[in-house]
């Protein structure tokens, strides 16, 4: 009667074991879920999309959740048989949410909404490294130092020099050879 009430504690174990790991899972993923969700809204915040383009970033964070639930209806389910004494790898635990997170992550991405918060976010970059060049450029000129501006234009006036100089030596030529 001991091996089976051991048997029985174990098994309770297992399953309490398993249960908590699937609990956290699904934490983790909504988690997951509502950090992405969050760094989305950040990303067109400030400026509103179309409704076309609402509704389709809508319906792609919807096909996304889908993916997360499936994945989560995968997960128990490999739990429930690792429960019932399969084998279940737990690679294949952390394939399914790899996989889940990669499919999810595409139904958002191909969205048109997705797209134009990607554009005013490197819009938003182009302008903030814009500022920066003209506050290093300001601070190098203060520092009495060539701007990148200042090295254009010599660079230009070489060229331009340079020119002249090739004029003047066919010019030459022409006259040394009417001599």
């Amino acid at each position: 009667m001991s091996d089976a009430n051991e048997t029985q504690e174990n098994w309770n174990e297992m399953v309490e074991q398993m249960n908590n790991a699937v609990a956290e899972s699904v934490e983790q993923n909504m988690e997951a879920q509502a950090a992405f969700m969050e760094s989305w809204a950040e990303a067109v915040e400030g400026s509103m999309p179309e409704e076309e383009e609402l509704t389709e970033g809508i319906e792609g964070y919807n096909r996304a959740y889908e993916v997360w639930m499936d994945a989560a209806g995968k997960m128990f389910e490999r739990s429930t048989d690792a429960a019932q004494g399969e084998d279940v790898e737990p690679s294949e635990m952390r394939d399914i949410w790899l996989q889940s997170a990669n499919e999810a992550f595409k139904e958002v991405m191909s969205t048109s909404a997705f797209a134009s918060a990607n554009g005013q976010l490197v819009e938003a970059m182009m302008d903030m490294q814009e500022e920066a060049d003209e506050v290093t450029q300001d601070t190098i000129s203060q520092m009495g130092l060539p701007t990148r501006d200042d090295v254009m234009e010599v660079g230009e006036r070489l060229v331009e020099l340079e020119r002249r100089q090739h004029r003047v030596e066919e010019k030459l030529d022409e006259i040394l050879e009417q001599l």
